[in-house]
């Protein structure tokens, strides 16, 4: 995959757990377009192991002199978050994909509706920025646990106006996501970012509520859980790899010097899926693109989030 050679212009403190970064093209040119709703993956040299890590781009479409990410830094951190929040500084070099989108605006929709929980405000920034551009018609609904944890709040109000509403939990504020689909007109979307369990709910709310399929959006990387380490065979690449326990398949497959593919990284584009030949044991599935159906079959697996639980995987690679 192609990458860009980037350097920080600046970091901003938003709360005690959210970093806001510039990033510059190393070169001084303008940086490749992108639309709202799209990511990079930050690539990040930890004690000589290289960390990828998708975030979301904030700062509007329309200015490719930089990029702007934020990054929450996680209680269980495999590295990435910390080494964002506490080794990089302004002027510090990094690489990035270019841009990919899997989370767009579907031009098609009447009106749209955006639900973000916490951190996952974020892809909702660049969004904004083309649903205000473009004149469609939206909301925005936020939910935090408290004021301090109001990332980017003053900055939405400014952009948003009364599209905007707030849900603080810590002054009781709960986000009705039954009774705010039931009162939609025909023809609308809904985009949701946020932790799983706010975005299961809404799918399966959507569901009991007869909206079509294609009418609800999710965004939710998921960064791959540690576990124990496990061997992996590539029939068609012949070679065997460890998958270490604080280490993805994917990565394992990357540090051996394997080109797999992948988009996001975080289990939910389906790039990097693999043909699940043999296991002894059990498949540990962590994506959101497979369905119960399809993971219940144990002939596919994600290696950027899934792991198994044996001791030896042969994949159709």
């Amino acid at each position: 995959m192609s990458i860009l050679n980037v350097k920080v212009a600046d970091v901003e403190q938003v709360t005690d757990v959210v970093k806001h970064f510039t990033l510059v093209q190393e070169n001084g040119e303008p940086l490749p377009h992108f639309s709202g709703g799209s990511h990079v993956v930050v690539s990040m040299n930890i004690n000589g192991r290289i960390h990828r890590n998708p975030y979301s781009l904030m700062g509007s479409t329309a200015n490719t002199d930089s990029y702007h990410i934020s990054v929450r830094k996680q209680e269980n951190s495999r590295g990435g978050s910390v080494f964002m929040h506490e080794q990089v500084k302004p002027g510090s070099r990094l690489q990035i994909t270019y841009p990919v989108n899997l989370f767009a605006i579907s031009k098609m929709g009447r009106r749209h509706i955006l639900i973000a929980g916490g951190i996952g405000i974020t892809p909702f920034m660049s969004q904004i920025a083309d649903l205000n551009r473009l004149g469609y018609d939206y909301e925005l609904h936020y939910a935090y646990r408290s004021p301090e944890n109001a990332a980017f709040r003053e900055q939405l109000e400014a952009m948003c106006g009364n599209r905007v509403h707030f849900y603080v939990e810590s002054e009781g504020g709960r986000l009705d996501i039954p009774d705010l689909l039931s009162h939609q007109p025909l023809g609308t979307h809904v985009y949701i970012c946020g932790p799983d369990p706010m975005v299961k709910a809404l799918h399966i709310n959507a569901r009991e509520l007869g909206w079509p399929e294609n009418h609800v959006h999710s965004e939710e990387f998921t960064a791959p859980p540690i576990g124990d380490e496990f061997k992996v065979q590539l029939k068609q690449s012949g070679v065997e790899l460890v998958v270490p326990g604080d280490m993805s398949m994917l990565e394992a497959m990357e540090e051996a010097g394997i080109d797999a593919p992948f988009l996001c990284r975080g289990g939910a584009c389906g790039r990097c899926e693999q043909q699940v030949l043999e296991c002894d044991g059990v498949i540990m599935h962590n994506d959101h693109y497979l369905s119960d159906a399809e993971k219940a079959s144990g002939n596919s697996i994600m290696p950027c989030v899934s792991r198994a639980k044996c001791s030896r995987l042969v994949l159709d690679f």
